[in-house]
């Protein structure tokens, strides 16, 4: 078994914090995104749209999308439960990661991809979608803040993937250059309790 991932890329990142906090080590072999290695033939017989992470079982058996390799990883390692306990708990642990992915992450991988300089080379850039798209991302951290009052995590009082999903794009759109503004006091307290966790060094 092995995880062909690029270390600096968030969606990898989701599955090394989540494979943390269930104890889970894996090998991992490093795409090199920025050379390409991504798109060579090779690669593409791994995972066709030429992503990351893709999971290889011992038997030649290929997952790919990040969320169904954390999937697949619950279901052979059920403890601890990151996909929720109960039948409510499991809709809003969806419901949370759905909203996070469609509602930040787009938006912040938007911004980063036209107008990094850096994305020049992989992507044919407009700089006004771009910045349009920070707005968006703001715009989603304040209706996070605002859900987040009076919780631990994102579905109550229980940490699950959707906070892994959250932690990871919060870290990417810092690095793509938007912090969470100072005003969302919720938000910041939120991340810097999934910063001090362990798995968060994935």
């Amino acid at each position: 078994m092995k995880i062909y991932e690029t270390k600096a890329a968030p969606n990898p990142r989701r599955v090394r914090v989540f494979l943390a906090e269930k104890g889970i080590e894996v090998p991992y072999v490093e795409v090199n995104m920025m050379k390409g290695e991504h798109k060579t033939p090779d690669y593409r017989k791994l995972n066709p749209l030429g992503q990351v992470p893709t999971l290889e079982l011992d038997d030649g058996t290929i997952v790919t999308e990040t969320l169904s390799i954390c999937r697949y990883f619950e279901e052979t390692n059920p403890e601890p439960p990151l996909f929720g306990r109960t039948a409510l708990e499991k809709a809003h642990v969806d419901m949370w990661q759905r909203r996070v992915e469609f509602g930040l992450m787009l938006p912040v991988a938007f911004f980063f991809r036209h107008t990094n300089p850096m994305m020049a080379q992989l992507e044919e850039q407009n700089p006004e979608w771009g910045n349009q798209n920070k707005d968006r991302a703001i715009k989603y951290m304040k209706f996070m803040d605002r859900e987040l009052e009076g919780h631990e995590y994102l579905v109550g009082d229980y940490f699950s993937v959707a906070d892994i999903v959250g932690l990871t794009t919060v870290d990417f759109a810092k690095f793509a250059g938007l912090d969470i503004p100072a005003e969302f006091k919720n938000l910041t307290a939120w991340h810097q309790r999934l910063a001090a966790r362990p798995s968060a060094k994935a």
